[in-house]
């Protein structure tokens, strides 16, 4: 028999990797949760999404591995629709519910059609799976991987025998379309016993033959002498709403009348009959009567039936239903990163490789979250970034408003969407994946009332060091800024001194120029390095381009103060008065 646990397309199946889940502040600084809503409008999916892009792990298979698979998912789409029309189909499936039965409740005919309905449903959703994954394009293990797994279903479970039976099955019970039902009646014209006359090849149809069952005891010419059916009694459907009596008893019966052979194959038929029945007087048990009706006439088939499919009651049907999520998330990501394309906006595969002196080179990257509010890319400004021994903590400054915060957020997302199996925003990016993404940005008032800002600061770098390696990635936003400048200077050079000793790569954006201005120093002796990060001003502007160089000595809070008019000058007239 064929092994319950599913081939996952997202988590290869490599002994002893470890995955690290990405905390929800750090999912919130990096906006993966804007890029989750823009992704998927549907709350499930959304969640789906986001437990996928917060699970890490360092080992380059796995982000190899992931990668493939969105390669394959996203460059054949023919693929992609194929499996959304069947995944709705095993959802549709899966929504119907089942009927479940008592412990010592006999499998009756109800039961047994709902299981080889379901049975029949489930071989075809296998089927079409086989026939879409057999696509020559497909490229990656992980749907080869996921092919193979159903196959071996197919075989373990002897899918072509459970075919044929349930094809011969079907044609058995086609066959029944009606029923034919005698009601006896009290002097109230009340219902007080039932039977089941007949089970009859065709459908019954309205008729104007014959008045209905209220005419018929209004007149003593329309009342049979006996009980013998002589055929001339027609069916017709009464109108509920004008039903009194012996009106309302013909009503609630009415309501299972005919049983064809699609309901009897569905459990709501069985519950909405069991719920409308229930209501009316003197028939409480009726449909459980007349399924034991059936199963004494129909003894043959019901036998038949039970007895071919306990024969793959072990079949296994969890393993592609648990599949789905993880289609739907590359799918999803498909559609989403397609959509920016035809905007214009890059993207790119990244390409895993293991920790070494270089451990990040990317070009042409930008923030995703920019570009989901952009209408084309013609205003949106790229960077290239490098971590390496030289560069492993980058103590980024520049203007007020010049990007920093931008440019950190974009590298965090850079890994997250890399490491998450999706294509990334930029021209290319090759990497050695993250172990976990830290960020120590800053955090909410109410979330400071018992520390202060700096105490919490302080509390929260100390546990996130407590916890980064040198495979981790650190995101620093103006960390120690909220003391003076001395404090925070002080604070600022013992922890990035502290970081080097772990050699985690990270990008420290401050306005503590003098820490950029220190790096060498901090650097001595240590087996990495820290280096200066700048945004470029060009002639005053900001170009939001960053490049590895000195810090240029300014904040430009000048430019602030004259565009909103705080200069001495500006506040006293004195320009003014010197023309």
């Amino acid at each position: 028999m064929a092994s319950e646990v599913m081939h996952s397309i997202l988590f290869p199946e490599i002994e002893g990797i470890q995955y690290e889940k990405l905390d929800d502040t750090t999912f919130h600084d990096l906006a993966l949760d804007v890029v989750t809503k823009e992704v998927t409008k549907d709350a499930r999916e959304q969640v789906i999404v986001t437990e996928i892009l917060s699970h890490l792990t360092s080992d380059p298979r796995v982000t190899s591995y992931r990668q493939d698979v969105f390669d394959d998912i996203k460059n054949i789409p023919e693929l992609r629709s194929e499996l959304l029309k069947l995944f709705e189909k095993i959802e549709f499936n899966k929504g119907k519910g089942s009927i479940r039965k008592a412990a010592d409740e006999k499998e009756g005919i109800w039961y047994l059609m709902h299981r080889l309905n379901e049975y029949s449903d489930y071989v075809q959703c296998v089927d079409s799976l086989r026939v879409c994954l057999s696509n020559e394009k497909i490229r990656s293990d992980g749907l080869k991987g996921f092919k193979a797994y159903v196959d071996q279903l197919y075989s373990a479970s002897h899918f072509d025998e459970l075919k044929k039976d349930i094809e011969n099955l079907q044609k058995d019970t086609i066959d029944i379309q009606s029923v034919t039902v005698g009601i006896n009646l009290n002097g109230n014209l009340e219902a007080e016993s039932m039977g089941l006359i007949s089970i009859n090849n065709k459908k019954f149809k309205k008729s104007n033959i014959v008045s209905n069952f209220a005419e018929a005891v209004s007149k003593e010419d329309k009342i049979q002498d006996g009980n013998d059916w002589n055929g001339d009694m027609h069916y017709r459907y009464v109108d509920g709403s004008k039903s009194l009596g012996a009106y309302k008893v013909l009503d609630d019966f009415m309501k299972f009348q005919a049983i064809s052979s699609a309901p009897l194959a569905t459990s709501q038929i069985r519950q909405t009959t069991i719920a409308s029945i229930n209501e009316s007087d003197g028939l409480g048990n009726s449909t459980y009567y007349l399924e034991n009706i059936l199963n004494k006439m129909l003894d043959a088939m019901v036998k038949k039936i039970k007895n071919t499919l306990d024969k793959y009651k072990d079949v296994v049907i969890g393993g592609i239903t648990a599949a789905i999520p993880e289609f739907v998330y590359y799918i999803r990501m498909a559609e989403f990163i397609e959509r920016l394309e035809k905007k214009g906006f890059k993207f790119t595969k990244a390409v895993s490789i293991p920790a070494g002196e270089t451990s990040m080179k990317a070009t042409g990257l930008y923030n995703l979250k920019l570009a989901i509010n952009m209408p084309d890319p013609s205003g949106l400004v790229v960077n290239n970034l490098v971590f390496d021994n030289d560069h492993t903590i980058y103590i980024l400054t520049g203007a007020n408003r010049g990007g920093k915060t931008t440019i950190t957020q974009a590298v965090g997302m850079l890994f997250a969407m890399a490491q998450g199996g999706v294509f990334v925003p930029a021209d290319s990016m090759e990497f050695a994946p993250a172990d976990a993404i830290y960020s120590h940005f800053p955090a909410d008032e109410d979330k400071t009332m018992d520390l202060g800002r700096l105490g919490e600061e302080c509390v929260r770098f100390k546990e996130i060091y407590t916890d980064v390696t040198k495979a981790s990635l650190l995101l620093m936003n103006e960390t120690f800024s909220t003391t003076s400048f001395e404090e925070g200077y002080y604070i600022a050079f013992d922890s990035v001194k502290a970081l080097l000793t772990k050699g985690p790569r990270t990008i420290y954006n401050t306005h503590m120029h003098k820490l950029a201005i220190d790096a060498p120093e901090y650097s001595k002796d240590m087996n990495v390095k820290a280096a200066s990060l700048i945004v470029k001003s060009e002639g005053g502007n900001r170009s939001f381009k960053v490049e590895i160089a000195p810090p240029e000595g300014q904040s430009y809070a000048s430019d602030i103060a004259k565009k909103y008019g705080v200069t001495y000058d500006m506040l006293t007239g004195s320009s003014e008065k010197a023309d």
